[in-house]
């Protein structure tokens, strides 16, 4: 059964509703990829803040993460009636189709729309700007919003530069629709992309651009590889400006936010990108020492996981900001609302 569209109304915000995350059981510790990696724990620590990390079994599949993620944000909003899922994802269970139908299938919701969202490590927030849109337009009163990835299986376990950074994970909001004026009500969204930048963050093969070239994939090729200084820059300068710019556009200032949750890139981003905003180390929310950076899932996991231990509470006032291939960034800002995370 196809969702029904609903009459577009003036002044429909999206509202969060609920939210929940999963990582797998699996913990990879600093020590465990030293016995494989020339590298060290106070190497990792120092340039990444990641202590440990979640990784996937044989066999497990982003999509598993998305369901464990979608069913604890449903149950956390209630069990509510859901219109659409999104589901932000840079690994795919395959190139085609897209996961997200066989998400919302096995969560019960057949029928509903359901499509996949790419934009790396700012997944989550290109996501939550489509949710909002279905709702503002009328399409869905309800919208199940994932971002899961299955970062391990992408990048080349003997490559410390990356293989000591990335992990896996999944989280989940559940948006109805409400009124801007609401806790919950998400904010003014900031987003941005600069294709000129793409070799920054690439899987060079398994794309249309290097199965048309007649030229085989080096085994090489098909790993996830990153150019660390020049995306530091990037990174650093993309959410500094998107984060002031939503502030403004909220009405805010940086000295009245409550909690920065930034996409869990790298210890020293975040640090360099916390300073430039003139937020304090005791307003800013991080998990990066211990699920390691989780790409699209990094923002949900963060704000789940922050609700649970108490270090995010309803009335305070959130900004959130990432950035990712594309390149794309984006930012945008919101009151937390009452909440049953799980």
């Amino acid at each position: 059964m196809t969702a029904p569209s609903r009459p577009a109304a003036a002044g429909r915000a999206a509202v969060l509703a609920g939210i929940g995350s999963y990582v797998p059981p699996d913990v990879v510790t600093n020590e465990d990829l030293t016995r494989r990696l020339d590298t060290s724990d106070e190497w990792i620590r120092s340039r990444t803040g990641i202590a440990t990390r979640h990784v996937i079994a044989p066999g497990t599949a982003t999509s598993d993460l998305a369901v464990e993620a979608g069913q604890r944000a449903w149950k956390s909003a209630g069990g509510c009636d859901v219109d659409a899922v999104v589901l932000a994802t840079t690994t795919p269970d395959h190139p085609c189709p897209a996961t997200a139908p066989a998400v919302a299938a096995r969560l019960g919701l057949a029928g509903v729309p359901a499509f996949d969202v790419a934009a790396v490590c700012t997944g989550f927030l290109y996501g939550l700007a489509a949710a909002s849109g279905l709702i503002a337009a009328g399409v869905a009163d309800r919208v199940l919003l994932i971002a899961a990835d299955a970062f391990t299986t992408i990048v080349d376990p003997g490559d410390r530069t990356t293989a000591v950074i990335f992990a896996d994970g999944a989280g989940a909001v559940v948006l109805r629709a409400g009124d801007a004026t609401e806790p919950g009500a998400v904010g003014p969204q900031v987003l941005g992309s600069d294709g000129t930048r793409s070799d920054l963050i690439e899987v060079p093969a398994g794309g249309s651009r290097q199965r048309s070239s007649g030229r085989a994939a080096r085994p090489e090729d098909r790993f996830f590889r990153m150019r660390g200084r020049d995306t530091y820059r990037h990174a650093v300068e993309r959410m500094t400006a998107a984060s002031l710019e939503a502030v403004r556009r909220r009405g805010w200032t940086t000295d009245g936010i409550d909690r920065f949750a930034a996409h869990q890139a790298n210890a020293r981003i975040l640090t360099a990108v916390a300073d430039r905003l003139d937020i304090p180390a005791e307003r800013r929310l991080s998990n990066i020492e211990h699920v390691g950076n989780t790409g699209g899932a990094s923002l949900p996991l963060l704000l789940s996981q922050a609700a649970q231990d108490g270090r995010l509470t309803a009335g305070q006032r959130v900004l959130l900001t990432a950035f990712g291939g594309g390149l794309a960034w984006g930012a945008t800002a919101l009151c937390w609302p009452e909440l049953d995370p799980l």
